[in-house]
């Protein structure tokens, strides 16, 4: 199998200098106290957080929870990432593959899904069954691509720009008062855990250095692996050669809804105690953190309700809003309740829609690096060899 190069060359993107970069980001501490700066100080729902945290941590108090039992669960995207310039990241690099990456061919079944996907991007219109639909076409487009592979893939592409926004590179575009949410829960002896329906190596990258999340605790949606030389003998029947590589096939399962809940029941073993998301699919989580009877626990729902800073929907905010008062759950309004959500030098432009120039490759047009054919740049970013998808049956 040939070895994919997945190349970073010079990126021609403006950045911001007072954008905050990983690194930076990878600094955000606050400690057991509280000393939280990018939220309001106004902020009641923070103070909820706080005052629920000095209880479950006091040993004088009836709520006190070891430490060994203080589990944390956090959607991704939407509660700890950007996913509306204009979409998810997931769904951003799978779009990349099919319509911009020339060195890879894709499928009459892909690129035409693509288009299914960049329309419902583009009109806000998704139907019901793309959660899944684009979760299993997104994983079909890098089935063969060992483990490294994909991540050097990912991290490319998290480098380039997010679009509809001066100063922020696509693995900087956290909420930074999230940040400082996940840095104060481990402070106090929290165990902290991603559970999202985006995939799981993806998160790793996404997260790796940066987010205070131990790599075994990083819980996604699930693709098949197997040996590069294990061919269509079953996993029972072969033993791993000195020789063989680990590399990705189909989609397994969707970390979605009730799948959420299964995954936190079959992973971490512990139910949690706090539980923060953004959406519907993240219900079932809430419900399961804040229906024990054991342990009290407490949901937080973060609202895209900020047209300014973000490209929120108030309409869809109030929606949700209404239906965790209901149920007793927390609302953080990114409007109200966070002094910056990007940083002070990430500044939203009013285009916010999908680049126009995403279409199928110009075949015609030939693109070399020392000699050897690449894709058109993206971005900066170059893919060095054509590959065949391997198809697993």
């Amino acid at each position: 199998m040939k070895k994919l190069i997945i190349a970073a060359v010079m990126l021609l993107v403006s950045v911001s200098t007072f954008a905050i970069s990983r690194d930076e980001i990878a600094k955000i501490r606050v400690g057991r106290d509280g000393n939280f700066v990018y939220w309001d100080e106004n902020s009641a729902v923070l103070q909820s957080l706080k005052d629920f945290v000095v209880r479950v941590t006091d040993e004088a108090s009836v709520d006190f929870v070891p430490a060994d039992e203080r589990v944390a669960v956090f959607d991704l995207d939407g509660t700890l990432i950007c996913e509306t310039a204009p979409t998810y990241f997931e769904w951003l690099l799978y779009l990349h593959r099919v319509l911009e990456d020339g060195s890879y061919q894709p499928s009459a079944e892909a690129y035409n899904y693509a288009k299914e996907v960049l329309k419902a991007v583009e009109t806000k219109v998704v139907p019901a069954e793309m959660d899944w639909g684009e979760a299993w076409a997104q994983n079909a487009v890098f089935v063969g691509m060992t483990l490294d592979e994909y991540a050097d893939y990912v991290r490319a592409f998290s480098r380039t720009e997010v679009e509809g926004y001066n100063g922020m590179l696509w693995g900087e575009a956290f909420y930074l008062p999230m940040v400082e949410v996940v840095s104060y829960l481990v402070a106090n002896d929290f165990k902290t855990y991603i559970v999202s329906g985006s995939e799981r190596q993806l998160l790793r990258v996404m997260a790796n250095g940066v987010l205070q999340f131990e790599t075994n605790h990083i819980i996604g949606s699930d693709v098949e692996t197997f040996a590069t030389e294990q061919g269509e003998t079953k996993g029972m029947d072969y033993v791993f050669k000195a020789s063989d590589n680990i590399v990705r096939g189909n989609l397994l399962m969707k970390n979605l809804k009730m799948n959420k809940v299964s995954s936190i029941a079959q992973e971490i073993g512990i139910r949690p105690i706090l539980a923060f998301g953004n959406s519907t699919g993240d219900f079932s989580m809430f419900q399961y953190t804040t229906a024990n009877k054991q342990r009290k626990g407490l949901a937080f729902c973060v609202l895209a309700d900020d047209t300014e800073r973000e490209n929120g929907n108030p309409t869809k905010a109030a929606s949700i809003k209404e239906r965790c008062a209901d149920a007793g759950w927390h609302t953080i309004s990114m409007r109200n309740d966070w002094k910056t959500i990007y940083g002070d030098g990430v500044v939203r432009t009013p285009n916010t829609a999908v680049s126009a120039a995403k279409a199928v490759p110009d075949a015609s047009k030939a693109y070399t690096i020392d000699g050897m054919p690449v894709s058109k740049p993206y971005n900066g970013i170059v893919i060095k060899d054509n590959r065949k998808v391997m198809e697993r049956k």
